[in-house]
């Protein structure tokens, strides 16, 4: 079925919306309700994306939370902590990792409108050492009832959620594609509207072809390729 214009517009609204310099890191966090609402909450807010590392040999899985967020929100992996602190720093991120530690500071103190990666660690036990010791700053959320830590998906949802309230005071929210780079945006906009396309020039080792401004594939495709369109 052809892509509808007003679909084809849909998403160029939300992509108009959001920013690669705002993330999480998930370190060990395995419960696919925590891990949907959080996925939730970054398309919510327009996180680009999310990263992860994962225990070996667990296997990824989502429920319903989610409500398709995984599809917006590419959740990437990477085998270490270690690994993928070294990725994020060197695109520019300032780390936040959330821990209680003595010098943790009320995250409502911290500036949150630069490249922000918020690290959250795993249901019960947090981050692990290795994590907190490469963080640029420790983060904390003031509680005063008896327990000690929100969800860890709920954690997530008010740092992100911080982040956009701050940018957006500053006017630096992103509202018209600024967020993403050009060509990153056009690489996204595609995907979105035509996955199944995207995913055949991946394999094929080919560019995506160009759209018209009504979202309409500017190439002859293959007649089986196009009939799934």
């Amino acid at each position: 079925m052809p892509l509808l214009p007003r679909r084809f517009e849909r998403l160029k609204s939300v992509l108009d919306g959001r920013m690669r310099d705002l993330t999480v890191l998930l370190e060990h966090v395995e419960k696919p309700h925590n891990l949907s609402a959080i996925l939730r909450s970054c398309d919510a807010v327009g996180a680009l994306e999310a990263h992860v590392v994962s225990l070996s040999g667990r296997s990824r899985t989502f429920n319903s939370t989610a409500q398709g967020s995984q599809k917006w929100v590419p959740l990437i992996d990477h085998p270490s902590i270690e690994d993928a602190v070294t990725r994020l720093k060197s695109q520019g991120f300032r780390l936040y990792g959330t821990h209680l530690g003595v010098n943790a500071r009320d995250y409502r103190d911290c500036d949150f409108t630069g490249p922000t990666a918020f690290v959250l660690g795993a249901e019960k036990w947090g981050l692990s050492d290795r994590a907190q010791a490469l963080m640029d700053e420790a983060v904390l959320i003031p509680m005063t009832g008896m327990v000690q830590s929100l969800n860890v998906s709920v954690a997530a949802a008010t740092l992100l959620f911080e982040a956009a309230r701050q940018r957006r005071a500053a006017d630096v929210l992103p509202t018209k594609g600024e967020g993403l780079p050009g060509e990153l945006y056009e690489q996204r906009l595609f995907e979105w509207a035509y996955p199944e396309v995207a995913d055949w020039c991946r394999q094929e080792k080919r560019p995506y072809p160009a759209l018209n401004a009504a979202g309409e594939i500017l190439e002859q495709l293959p007649r089986t390729l196009k009939l799934r369109c």
